[in-house]
């Protein structure tokens, strides 16, 4: 019998409109034969539980770049948990200062990636912490 994939969502929170890295980790993730999902741009943290739900998936993958991280990630955590969800890996990358990223662990995002992250890092960290 096969092996279950693991399934990934990426998604891009608020009004950031560059999603370039979004993408290259998208592919990366789908080339190490992952199936992933991607929101695609300006995406409400509503929106991205939702998506997190239907698709069951075990990670999510939030890319931002317009500094508004600390509402949005705190907001889809919050969300999550209001509909449940359990045993979700949960990521953050792009331009966040390193002083916010302790209170965004603190939250329940298992790491945080910035620019410059070899995309197999990222494809090792899901790999080895998926449930």
């Amino acid at each position: 019998m096969a092996e279950r994939k693991i399934r990934v969502l990426v998604a891009k929170p608020g009004l950031d409109g560059h999603d370039r890295g979004a993408k290259v980790i998208a592919r990366a993730l789908r080339d190490a034969g992952m199936e992933v999902i991607y929101t695609g741009l300006r995406q409400t943290p509503e929106r991205i539980v939702s998506a997190v739900v239907q698709e069951d998936v075990d990670a999510l993958l939030m890319s931002i770049l317009s500094g508004a991280h600390d509402y949005l990630f705190p907001r889809v955590i919050d969300l999550l948990r209001e509909r449940g969800v359990q045993d979700l890996l949960v990521l953050g990358g792009g331009v966040i200062p390193e002083e916010d990223v302790p209170g965004l662990k603190a939250l329940g995002i298992a790491e945080i990636f910035g620019p410059g992250t070899p995309t197999e890092a990222i494809v090792k960290f899901v790999k080895e912490n998926v449930k």
